[in-house]
């Protein structure tokens, strides 16, 4: 298998107000699963279910409180942190492009792993992508939300990674680069797992489901009950707001 995902657990420390310890926070808990290359994989679940973090973890943004993951047979700690990013890479849902233009943040991973032919790699990208050129020179300040996080997406899918994360990836997109993305996502040699509220995209997009319920696992399929899931996802979050109210 090309992940492993055993036992693991993600906690934080809370503090009150006076400075004191309030113990620690799970956020994910007991989490094992594997997946294969290639594989397309949804995750699911309410606001608060862990979602993001398990993406993080997979990304070695975060460590696990207990367990472990595995990558291509080694464990996360036996493989160095930008060695293991650049085949894993991670779009988070609210994508930076760190002052750069859209040209020089498509290039920039390319650049970092000493890859020939830039231009001809981004003009690739940017006829796969649909990318106007007219954007190529802009900055992040003159492309709006769904346009940086499109070209978050490109900049992802440019140095050809073996796992590629997806953080609520069409949140901002309209309908036709949302199609698009589907299209693409088929066609890439990448395993990619996506986040997302988006049950109809997300049971168009995926070969899997793994589906979170306060931190847990509760759902790992090939075969799911949509309409199921989201009333299960509405009925956590209105009694999460109850508990705020």
């Amino acid at each position: 298998m090309l992940l492993k995902v055993e036992q693991v657990s993600f906690a934080l420390g809370r503090v009150s107000k006076k400075g004191g310890s309030l113990g620690a926070y799970e956020l994910l808990r007991n989490l094992s699963f594997e997946v294969n290359k290639g594989a397309r994989v949804a995750i699911v679940g309410a606001s608060g279910a862990g979602k993001t973090t398990l993406l993080r973890l997979l990304n070695r943004l975060a460590e696990p409180s207990q367990g472990w993951i595995e990558f291509e047979g080694k464990r996360f700690q036996e493989i160095p942190v930008l060695k293991l990013r650049q085949q894993i890479v991670f779009v988070a849902q609210e994508p930076k492009l760190f002052g750069m233009t859209v040209r020089e943040a498509l290039s920039y991973p390319l650049q970092l792993r000493n890859i020939k032919n830039l231009d001809r790699q981004v003009n690739e990208c940017v006829e796969r992508m649909s990318i106007p050129r007219d954007w190529l020179d802009r900055t992040e300040q003159e492309l709006s939300t769904g346009e940086k996080q499109w070209i978050a997406i490109a900049r992802g899918l440019i140095c050809q990674p073996v796992v590629l994360l997806l953080d609520e990836p069409i949140a901002n997109l309209d309908t036709s680069r949302s199609e698009l993305l589907l299209s693409i996502l088929a066609q890439v040699n990448c395993t990619t797992l996506a986040v997302t509220h988006q049950f109809e995209w997300a049971e168009r997009f995926s070969h899997r489901v793994l589906q979170l319920e306060r931190g847990q696992l509760v759902t790992d399929s090939s075969s799911v009950d949509w309409q199921g899931v989201k009333h299960a996802i509405e009925q956590i979050e209105t009694e999460d707001a109850e508990e705020w109210d």
